[in-house]
């Protein structure tokens, strides 16, 4: 092993967070965590891990739980897709593999939802190993100790670092390693500002070298994000309020939300009156216009959401709801998983 890993095993021991993850060698509870913590932050994804795993012990109660439960409990945290490839690993767990967690990285990898990163870390912190691990902090790492100012969102850079993480990962507590490399980049080698006169490498770093810290990593550019309009109709009748249930393969599947109408612009409720797509949720064309909130800008990864909620009354009842829709009485709303931006309003408005 080199000097400069030494020094940054040393600096680990030192200065990592303790975290409710850090330290066991349960593969379900490693694989919990790192699926949480893929797109959220660790102060938001803490609570997170803490009730799953006390509503899911083992990968067995995951497995045995509704869909609906686990995205209620997920709710909030955004990209669901990750809830629903772990319930769906889950059962392959139960099914394929009697319920324990697979100890080679090619059934571990095999998993839905497992991707290179996941596999590895299972891999390594589990069952100690020799899979280098690659996340954003540490393509940041690699990229700047290394000197590689080959884009790092490009197949070459990605090639590139991980090959060099690979080559660099010590034989022996690979898994120390790689969470010691990821420590790096989350507390000292950070993407601005990083706290290079504390790093335990710096000695190693090209890029503090040559004055190119801020320079790395190199990213080719951002993806296009794309706007949405969305035009909600929160309709009561009496203690009831109409849900929708998101099946297609759009963003939020498995949860629910009200009616929808998508424009491609913002839109007045005076105009969506006239529309056939307003006409086609209800079998009663008596709808008041009751009160209009919004609209609301709701940022997600590649998408830019502006929603209106318009509240409406009927004189009629309304004898027919589309078929992915049902009503549900107010006091148990709660117990239906929405998105952050459905959760919002209810809070503010119902």
């Amino acid at each position: 092993m080199s000097d400069w890993s030494n020094k940054l095993l040393k600096w680990y021991e030192a200065n990592k967070r303790d975290l409710p993850w850090r330290g066991i060698d349960d593969p379900y509870k490693i694989w919990l965590s790192e699926v949480i913590l893929q797109q959220t932050r660790v102060n938001q994804g803490w609570d997170y891990y803490n009730r799953f795993t006390e509503k899911y012990p083992t990968v067995s109660k995951l497995a045995a739980a509704a869909e609906h439960d686990i995205l209620k409990l997920w709710q909030g945290l955004g990209y669901y897709s990750r809830a629903r490839n772990m319930h769906h690993a889950a059962k392959e767990i139960v099914t394929k593999h009697k319920g324990k967690f697979p100890t080679e990285h090619e059934s571990i990898r095999a998993l839905k939802g497992v991707g290179d990163y996941t596999a590895a870390a299972i891999a390594s912190i589990a069952y100690k190993l020799p899979y280098a691990v690659v996340d954003g902090n540490v393509f940041r790492v690699y990229s700047r100790v290394l000197g590689i100012s080959t884009p790092i969102d490009s197949t070459e850079g990605k090639k590139k670092i991980w090959e060099a993480a690979a080559e660099l990962l010590p034989k022996t507590n690979p898994g120390t390693y790689n969470q010691a490399v990821m420590e790096l980049g989350a507390l000292c080698c950070t993407p601005k500002n990083p706290n290079c006169p504390e790093c335990p490498i710096q000695i190693a770093c090209y890029a503090f070298a040559h004055n190119m810290v801020d320079k790395l990593p190199v990213k080719q550019g951002k993806t296009k994000v794309r706007n949405r309009h969305l035009n909600y109709i929160v309709i009561s009748n009496g203690n009831k309020l109409l849900l929708h249930e998101r099946k297609g393969n759009d963003i939020w599947k498995g949860l629910n939300d009200f009616p929808c109408i998508e424009t491609e612009k913002e839109t007045s409720p005076e105009k969506l009156l006239k529309t056939k797509e307003w006409k086609a949720l209800f079998s009663t064309d008596k709808l008041i216009i009751e009160s209009v909130s919004g609209p609301v800008k709701h940022i997600l990864s590649h998408q830019r959401l502006y929603a209106q909620f318009i509240k409406v009354k009927t004189s009629t009842p309304v004898k027919t709801i589309p078929a992915d829709c049902l009503w549900v009485e107010k006091k148990n709303l709660k117990k239906y998983a929405v998105p952050r931006l459905i959760e919002q309003y209810i809070s503010s408005h119902l």
